[in-house]
């Protein structure tokens, strides 16, 4: 049982999920008009692209909130959940370990 490695891909985890709430921060900021996005969105249509396929594509703003709940759009909880769960590992991970014999 190697005990290192495992706090370190768990140290690691908790930083991808991190990173991932900060991109919920971003994005939601953007939604909320507090700060302006990238100036573009990708497509996410699936086979060639062409001219008419990009045309006939349905709009979807990058700064509007597709859907909220008590005012929090999808990136908000994003933000929220994935900074909650990376301090919540990471809080973990500061504990000592105790072997159980």
């Amino acid at each position: 049982r190697n005990d290192k490695a495992m706090r370190a891909l768990t140290l690691l985890a908790a930083v991808a999920i991190a990173i991932s709430g900060a991109i919920g921060i971003f994005h939601a900021g953007v939604e909320y008009g507090f700060w302006e996005g990238v100036t573009t969105c990708a497509t996410g249509g699936a086979g060639p692209v062409s001219l008419d396929s990009i045309m006939n594509a349905p709009l979807i703003r990058c700064d509007t909130a597709q859907w909220t709940l008590l005012g929090i759009s999808l990136a908000g909880f994003n933000a929220i959940f994935s900074l909650g769960a990376a301090a919540f590992i990471l809080t973990l991970l500061r504990r000592k370990t105790t072997s159980a014999a």
